[in-house]
């Protein structure tokens, strides 16, 4: 079985991903400078792994969170590592409470 992950994502597929509108993503790319697509020479963006897991550290800030974007900005500036350990833990404590409710639905039947 081939590997199938790509290397860069377009603005639609990580906009879907996160679940918020492209334009949105653009905002963010001005107002946060961990975010850097690449970009081809018609414009258009090309995001790597590494700028995905910064928008989804963004909008675990401002919309888990609820950090104003200066707030967010101050956060990752004064303890970027501190606060992407955090996002891990959450992350992976929300997957294990998936897991543990598919469980608990399949005990029940």
């Amino acid at each position: 079985m081939k590997n199938t992950t790509k290397i860069y994502y377009s603005i639609g597929e990580v906009a879907d991903m996160i679940s918020v509108n492209t334009s949105l993503i653009r905002f963010w790319e001005k107002e946060f400078d961990i975010i850097k697509p690449k970009k081809n020479t018609s414009g258009k963006r090309a995001f790597s792994i590494h700028d995905i897991k910064n928008i989804k550290l963004i909008y675990h800030l401002l919309k888990e969170k609820k950090y104003t974007i200066q707030g967010a900005k101050k956060k990752i500036r004064e303890n970027k590592e501190g606060t992407i350990k955090n996002y891990n833990v959450i992350e992976k404590l929300n997957k294990i409470r998936t897991e543990l409710v598919t469980i608990r639905e399949h005990l029940k039947l």
